[in-house]
């Protein structure tokens, strides 16, 4: 009976080792993800094996390495490490090639196998934009063609003007494992956009520490415009006056051309011009006149004009011409205000008269003002009445 029970007893540790190496003998792997160019390690593992063979094979059923034997001539792929329970490979230069489902093999009976996808992520180029014409002119209708190749997923482009996000249109082309990927912007150039930074930025995960990215500055030619600045709001006799021609074009236009009322400068030693300035060294009342600033380049003609009248400093007074006009202003003003309160008053009066003097006459036999003045009222009207018979 004692060995009939020792029996048993064997039999199920026997049974739970055989469980347990079942078990354990199943190979482990995982997928993996490496960027086109690096390095991907393929790891087999097992938990219990009772010293049998681990082979690895590429997605074309190739055995690349059974135990620590090397079985395919491939100088990129290499032993890392080999013992019962791992074998793990490494494959450098990695290309699109590579990409697909690898299987580590355990030799039991039967073979025991797992499978593992290896994804190879296509690295985008740089980036390129087409369609940019230089120099562009004020009004053109551009469109701007930013372009990727070789990615894989489809990478994403993205417009910046000046470090300021824009929408551009995007199109996606498959090329083998590979797209192409293009984004357009377009464009109504205005004198705005010269000297403006168009950048088109690649974002893909494979480019998380890398980014690509192209810069094309825009260049744009427009005519000029001219405005007329002055160094004196009140120009005096005898003053220093000084007059610019604020011009902006591209091409910028110089010289700019200083006329009087539609003449010559008349008095030169006076007058003297230095590139966009116009000065007057002592001025009189002989210089008073329309002074007109043109400028010019290929594009276009474009001038202001500034109405010259020299004040007499005797006459101005001592406070100018500003403190005059704001002294009259306040007068009208305060005059107006005093005119409206004199007419308001005399309105109030005669109004709060008229009523004291209907609540007299009918105060008698009223109990309070209104009835007062409704019987006022009933009185005139029957007085009227009276004086109508008689």
């Amino acid at each position: 009976m004692i060995l009939k029970h020792h029996l048993v007893l064997t039999l199920c540790a026997v049974y739970g080792i055989l469980l347990k190496g079942s078990s354990g003998q199943q190979p482990l792997v995982q997928n993996q993800t490496v960027t086109e160019g690096g390095t991907a390690n393929m790891t087999c593992r097992v938990e219990y094996n009772d010293q049998t063979s681990l082979q690895w094979s590429n997605p074309a059923q190739q055995t690349l390495f059974f135990g620590d034997k090397k079985a395919l001539r491939d100088n990129r792929i290499e032993l890392v490490r080999a013992s019962w329970s791992e074998l793990t490979i490494s494959i450098s230069e990695v290309t699109l090639a590579d990409e697909g489902m690898y299987t580590c093999s355990l030799f039991t009976m039967p073979v025991k196998t797992a499978k593992a996808y290896l994804t190879v992520l296509g690295v985008p180029e740089m980036p390129e934009i087409d369609g940019l014409t230089k120099p562009a002119l004020e009004g053109d209708e551009i469109t701007l063609t930013c372009m990727t190749h070789g990615s894989k997923p489809a990478a994403d482009l993205r417009w910046f003007r000046n470090e300021k996000e824009i929408k551009g249109a995007k199109e996606v082309n498959a090329s083998g494992k590979t797209f192409t990927v293009t984004s357009s912007l377009q464009l109504l150039v205005d004198r705005d956009d010269d000297g403006a930074a168009y950048t088109c930025k690649v974002d893909h995960v494979a480019l998380l520490q890398t980014p690509q990215q192209t810069t094309e500055v825009l260049e744009v030619h427009y005519a000029p415009r001219v405005a007329i600045t002055n160094s004196l709001t009140f120009p005096q006799e005898g003053q220093y006056l000084k007059l610019e021609c604020v011009s902006k074009g591209n091409p910028s236009p110089d010289p700019v051309m200083w006329t009087k009322d539609g003449g010559e400068l008349p008095d030169l030693e006076r007058m003297i011009v230095e590139g966009r300035e116009l000065t007057f060294t002592t001025l009189n009342k002989t210089d008073n006149g329309t002074y007109r600033c043109e400028a010019s380049n290929h594009l276009g003609t474009s001038s202001a004009e500034y109405l010259l009248y020299v004040y007499d400093p005797n006459a101005m007074g001592q406070h100018g011409p500003d403190h005059a006009l704001i002294g009259g202003v306040v007068a009208v003003v305060v005059f107006v205000t005093l005119c409206l309160i004199i007419v308001l008053g005399r309105y109030l009066a005669r109004h709060k008269g008229t009523y004291l003097t209907n609540e007299a006459k009918g105060a008698d036999d009223a109990p309070d003002a209104d009835t007062a003045i409704i019987n006022a009222e009933g009185n005139t009207h029957a007085e009227e009445k009276k004086e109508y018979f008689i």
